[in-house]
């Protein structure tokens, strides 16, 4: 027994020693094994056993240490890394939303458009057969044009619309007006179409027309550019750049503990806040920026699932098309007289099928004063004519949709200003634990005043310094301005555009004095339609203060025409290429003075 007792002492001695160097230099263990599984880096960076190293930057520690200057450096890079996933991950979800939701809008447009253009397209085979098949192209170029307007491609939806009826005038009055006629000169037909604007054969409908698209479609312009804005924003604030500060903060908040063989701790809730509203600073900044994007969402959406949004009126532009072509068959005479004197008469020949044609739609400029009773009745007839029903495969509506976005994105009308709270109470928080890393030590709770929100608020950050605005988030929030200018400049069109201000009774066109912003197109009045901009398919607007309506007969004073409220002093036929080289000045003038004086003498 004494044997074995002297041959164990010095192994319990050796046992006892190597206890006693373990415990006073405990192992760097539990330090590789977290470098690894968050992949940090190669696991010879981290030392065998804790040692002094007097290269550390950021988790300077007077005692032993596991950490090396060149794990801060891969501590650096990770933890920048991190806290981007942490938002890429915050922010996931609602820029899926944004991204699914703008498509969404497209494709319910999409389909908006083409069950118009063929409730449109119905109208005129229910109402004009003669002149369908060329109507069709009309209005497949006007929804087109709608389209480019809404995708922001286009131009103003006011030259849109006075682009459609001058384009349409030529074929109502060659088909309807004067009918059973062959196919015109291309000069004379571009006459018509130059000079609807001057002869004004639709009445106050073009107006109309502007005054039910322009908001609705605005809105829908609006919305899917805030919708690509939205998107974008996002994707800047996913991949901020970090400072120099704030890596080093971060650094300090989540490694530096391991240092210390402390790979389970976690940094206090309140030091947490300060570091990430610190790096966070700029970013806090878009929250009054994006809660007010939120806000014309809300906005845009309610304006286009209205009751006058998107669909409505885009339905309603087949009646008013056939509403407009009543009024000028009521008006040809008036008509046919104002074309006459423009661009003379039309070199046509016969058909076999004028006199069938004139029995089935008898020229308006035959028309007697005792007619005018039974053409009213088969404008009302023509007004009641049903439309083909167009069936179209949509799951969801565009309201349904618009209804679980709202939802879904209010939720995230504080998204940026409660971005650090949502990343500290993610992983960093506490787990039933009574201690927590102040970024120095363990301690029972963290005892340094907690900063706000915003950069103005991080001079008084205990845990970093904060530099000035970032030109990232300064560009972000530009763009959440410029969607709201937009939201502005629709607020000031749809004034404008009231129909209050249009007149439904006589046909007459009430001038407009509300603003207009120059992206409208916007370049005076008089033209018959407030705010109508020239385009190249318009003459110039030589009518400006002498606009001719159907019904007011011109009166002539020397050799110029002029409507009763125009100026003797500027002259109706100051254009003479408004004549599409069917006539000069001189020939008009002399035409008109043998008419009248025919006139008198009968």
């Amino acid at each position: 027994m004494e044997a074995s007792l002297k041959c164990a002492l010095p192994l319990v001695l050796i046992c006892a020693w190597l206890s006693g160097v373990h415990l006073k230099h405990p192992s760097c263990h539990e330090v590789r094994t977290a470098f690894q599984l968050r992949q940090i880096g190669p696991l010879k960076l981290v030392p065998d056993i804790p040692a002094r190293d007097g290269d550390l930057q950021i988790c300077m520690h007077n005692e032993p240490t596991c950490c090396t200057k060149r794990m801060e450096e891969r501590y650096q890079v990770v933890v920048r890394r991190e806290v981007l996933q942490s938002i890429q991950f915050l922010s996931f979800e609602l820029k899926y939303r944004i991204e699914k939701n703008g498509v969404a809008f497209q494709e319910a447009f999409k389909s908006l458009i083409y069950i118009a253009t063929n409730h449109t397209n119905s109208m005129f085979k229910a109402g004009y057969r003669t002149m369908a098949k060329e109507a069709s192209e009309v209005v497949k170029e006007l929804f087109t044009d709608i389209s480019l307007y809404v995708l922001d491609l286009g131009t103003s939806i006011e030259d849109v619309v006075l682009s459609f009826f001058d384009s349409l005038f030529p074929l109502v009055y060659n088909r309807l007006i004067h009918p059973g006629l062959t196919e015109v000169s291309t000069d004379y037909s571009e006459c018509l179409h130059l000079t609807r604007q001057d002869i004004n054969p639709f009445g106050s409908y073009p107006t109309k027309m502007v005054a039910e698209l322009s908001r609705p479609l605005r809105a829908m312009k609006t919305l899917l550019k805030a919708l690509n804005v939205g998107s974008e924003v996002i994707n800047m604030t996913e991949n901020v750049v970090f400072t120099r500060e704030c890596t080093r903060a971060l650094v300090k908040m989540e490694y530096c503990s391991h240092c210390h063989g402390l790979t389970l701790i976690k940094p206090c809730v309140a030091y947490c806040l300060n570091v990430m509203r610190g790096c966070l600073a700029n970013i806090a900044d878009l929250d009054l920026h994006w809660q007010e994007y939120i806000s014309n969402l809300d906005e845009l959406t309610s304006v286009i699932m209205g009751s006058r949004g998107v669909e409505q009126a885009l339905l309603k532009v087949g009646p008013l098309v056939n509403e407009a072509i009543l009024h000028a068959q009521l008006n040809g005479p008036e008509i046919s007289t104002m074309v006459s004197k423009v661009c003379g008469q039309p070199q046509e020949r016969p058909i076999a099928t004028l006199l069938v044609s004139t029995v089935q739609a008898p020229a308006m400029a035959n028309f007697k004063p005792q007619a005018v009773t039974q053409f009213t009745n088969l404008t009302q007839r023509r007004s009641s004519l049903p439309l083909k029903e167009v069936k179209t495969d949509r799951p969801r509506t565009m309201k349904q949709n618009t209804r679980d976005f709202m939802n879904y994105i209010r939720r995230y009308r504080t998204f940026y200003a409660s971005l650090a709270e949502q990343i500290c109470e993610g992983d960093l928080l506490p787990q039933d634990s009574s201690t927590c890393w102040s970024g120095k030590d363990v301690v029972e709770s963290y005892t340094n005043r907690v900063v706000g929100n915003g950069l103005k608020e991080q001079a008084n950050n205990p845990e970093m310094k904060v530099r000035g605005p970032d030109p990232m988030v300064k560009q972000a929030i530009d763009m959440l301005l410029y969607i709201n200018k937009m939201q502005q400049g629709k607020a000031i069109k749809s004034t404008q555009w009231s129909l209050s201000e249009v007149s439904s009774g006589d046909g007459e066109i009430t001038e407009s004095s509300g603003e207009c912003d120059d992206e409208d197109g916007c370049t005076g009045s008089g033209s018959g339609v407030p705010g109508r901009k020239k385009n190249a398919h318009a003459p110039e607007d030589r009518w400006a203060k002498n606009r001719i309506s159907p019904g007011v007969a011109p009166t002539l004073k020397g050799s110029k025409m002029t409507s009763p409220s125009s100026s003797p002093n500027i002259p109706a036929w100051s254009n003479p290429g408004a004549t599409a080289n069917h006539c000069s000045p001189s020939s008009i003038a002399m035409v008109t003075t043998l008419g009248l004086l025919c006139h008198w003498l009968l």
